[in-house]
């Protein structure tokens, strides 16, 4: 019983609030609902068109021609859709298709280009790969606006700005790595041309020397030898026969002193005896060099000595004559043979230098030919790298690389993407009506006079005797109908203004209705 008491009382409060307060709850709801109305009613319609764009992948496989364009589709994705949302750009874009009318008449152009990016939405789609990784295979690009038929040509202009964006940015990376890969050959091919003067300048210069021309000077020094021995046993002959010669003439002429002739004899069995030696020991052995020293003392005496006066030959000695003669070819010809011998041992020491200076030019021959080995392996690599950059350019400017193609181009739309009217309307009048009643609610509780008895008898402890209704006069009945008409008046002006504010805040208002969009989740 008491709680059908309490739920009685709370029950007559409420009624007696409203029956208070009703005319107060009912004009805020009015004004905040007629408020909403003129909202939903006065709002842009907004509407959305997408086009979706494939991702072409390349149609010459990797193992053919590779490609110079390097880095993720999404990373370069990113870099197009920064270059498409450029100003400059997006300007083009709304002088073309007059958009942003309101924003462009007040003079501000960033604004139109601030609105048209927040109009603008890209969502890539992707498969996903064994790793964990998502492929792009296309994205879908949307924009939104109040002509739906500008609307879709805008979209489709935006598409066809990736396009041409991605062609240009693929076209323009593979030519940039052409041009980066031909100046680089072109600055090792000067090193390479460099590098080979200066090995040919190197050959040139020590030509005879080379490590590879080892063996030829070895074996030039054995035939070389093998002449200075030939030339030195001619010699030994020439001198034999001299000598032989000297003892027939001293026989022929035994009145002719032949005591000049000893030196002869003597250089011949010197040489027999260095011929000896170096059957045995090279031309450094001390014997050998003190040998060859004394015969070139004994030899220049002998060749500094004046001849001595020629004893006057009888009228008739045919035979010393024809001995004389002889001797003096004899002479000659080791004079001859001794110039063999000097031009030979000249040779012989000019191959020994060319053989011990060797292993010095052969190690610098290897720094030098190392240094343009590497120069070389360089430019081989280099160029094969140039090589494959030309046909990759050649493949992007065919269009045979990774291409956008636009699959579904968009069309227009016959809905608003924006606003949700019926929403808006439901919220509206939720919140008209919360408005209404916590006003009511505001003002009950402002009140402090008493309405009923139990409001009295709650003050305190003295108990109520009587309670003598509300007597109202002409004078209250005329003052209450004027006061309710003045509310009324005010009443309706207030929703008045409420619609002719609203009016004005939501005629062409397309930042409003995409927030309001984006508060309702659309």
């Amino acid at each position: 019983m008491a709680d059908e008491a309490r739920r009685g009382s709370a029950v007559d409060r409420l009624l007696g609030i409203w029956h208070r307060r009703r005319w107060l709850g009912i004009a805020i709801f009015a004004v905040v609902a007629a408020a909403v109305l003129s909202l939903a009613r006065y709002l842009p319609d907004l509407y959305r068109a997408t086009a979706t764009v494939l991702v072409e992948r390349r149609q010459v496989p990797e193992s053919f021609v590779r490609s110079s364009v390097t880095g993720e589709l999404e990373t370069r994705l990113q870099t197009i859709n920064q270059e498409v949302l450029s100003r400059a750009r997006l300007e083009q874009l709304i002088t073309r298709f007059d958009l942003y009318r309101e924003a462009r008449a007040r003079g501000s152009m960033e604004g139109a280009v601030e609105a048209m990016r927040r109009d603008i939405r890209i969502e890539i789609k992707g498969v996903e790969q064994p790793g964990g990784r998502t492929m792009a295979v296309a994205f879908v690009l949307s924009y939104q606006g109040r002509d739906p038929q500008v609307v879709a040509t805008v979209t489709n202009a935006l598409a066809a700005l990736y396009v041409e964006e991605n062609v240009r940015l693929r076209e323009q990376q593979a030519a940039g790595t052409a041009a980066f890969l031909r100046g680089q050959l072109a600055e090792t091919k000067v090193r390479l041309d460099e590098q080979e003067r200066r090995v040919g300048a190197f050959r040139a210069r020590w030509a005879g020397e080379l490590p590879q021309q080892l063996a030829v000077n070895l074996a030039t020094l054995e035939r070389l030898h093998a002449q200075l021995h030939l030339a030195s046993a001619n010699q030994l002959r020439a001198l034999d026969r001299r000598t032989a010669l000297e003892k027939q003439l001293a026989d022929v002429s035994p009145d002719r002193t032949t005591a000049p002739e000893a030196g002869p004899s003597q250089i011949v069995k010197l040489k027999r005896e260095l011929a000896a030696l170096r059957t045995r020991y090279t031309d450094a052995y001390p014997d050998v060099v003190r040998l060859r020293d004394e015969i070139a003392r004994l030899e220049q005496d002998l060749a500094s000595a004046e001849p001595a006066p020629a004893p006057a030959a009888p009228a008739a000695d045919p035979g010393g004559g024809r001995l004389r003669a002889a001797l003096r070819e004899a002479d000659a010809e080791i004079a001859g043979l001794k110039a063999e011998e000097q031009r030979v041992r000249n040779e012989i020491d000019a191959y020994q230098r060319r053989v011990e200076t060797s292993p010095q030019r052969e190690q610098e021959l290897q720094q030098l030919s190392g240094d343009y080995d590497t120069v070389k392996s360089l430019y081989a690599s280099l160029l094969k790298r140039y090589e494959d950059a030309q046909l990759a350019e050649t493949m992007e400017q065919s269009q045979r690389g990774e291409q956008f193609r636009i699959l579904d181009p968009a069309i227009p739309s016959r809905f608003p993407a924006a606003p949700n009217r019926v929403r808006l309307l439901l919220m509206g009048l939720a919140l008209s009506l919360g408005v209404g009643v916590g006003a009511m609610m505001l003002a009950e509780h402002l009140d402090t006079s008493f309405h009923t008895m139990d409001d009295l008898r709650a003050l305190g402890r003295a108990p109520v005797l009587l309670s003598i209704p509300l007597i109202v006069t002409a004078n209250d009945a005329r003052r209450s109908r004027r006061r309710f008409r003045f509310v009324g008046v005010a009443v309706v002006l207030a929703v008045m203004l409420a619609v002719k504010a609203t009016q004005y805040l939501a005629h062409g208002n397309e930042f409003l209705v995409a927030l309001l969009s984006r508060g309702g989740g659309s």
